[in-house]
């Protein structure tokens, strides 16, 4: 088997806020958007959906398991971008010999942004 694309769908109750959230505050790229369905850009191959669970068969787990886990080249400005977009991410750590911040979307969702440590 060879995989050369990745989406990860989130199951939205709170789906307008964590659409404007990916789009606005992470500043991801819209690549398809339907009318209850946005999938964004993660890199060339990756992608992140927020999908309205009101409208699909799949509920929302409320933020409950799930981290996505993004390597960033500038951690500290990707931690000042977060805060000026009015996001609340956590300090900045050295966590697993890299440096990482947490930040949840409007879902719960749990999102880590890392950089290794120099």
């Amino acid at each position: 088997m060879r995989i050369d694309r990745t989406n990860t769908i989130l199951y939205c109750t709170s789906w307008a806020e964590t659409v404007a959230f990916y789009r606005d505050v992470v500043g991801l790229e819209v690549s398809m958007e339907r009318d209850w369905f946005v999938e964004f850009a993660v890199g060339t191959a990756g992608f992140v959906s927020v999908a309205d669970a009101t409208r699909t068969t799949v509920r929302s787990a409320d933020g409950a398991g799930l981290t996505l886990s993004w390597r960033v080249d500038d951690l500290s400005d990707a931690w000042d971008e977060l805060v000026d977009c009015g996001a609340d991410p956590s300090p900045i750590a050295e966590l697993w010999g890299s440096m990482s911040t947490f930040v949840r979307d409007p879902e719960g969702n749990r999102i880590e942004l890392w950089m290794p440590v120099d």
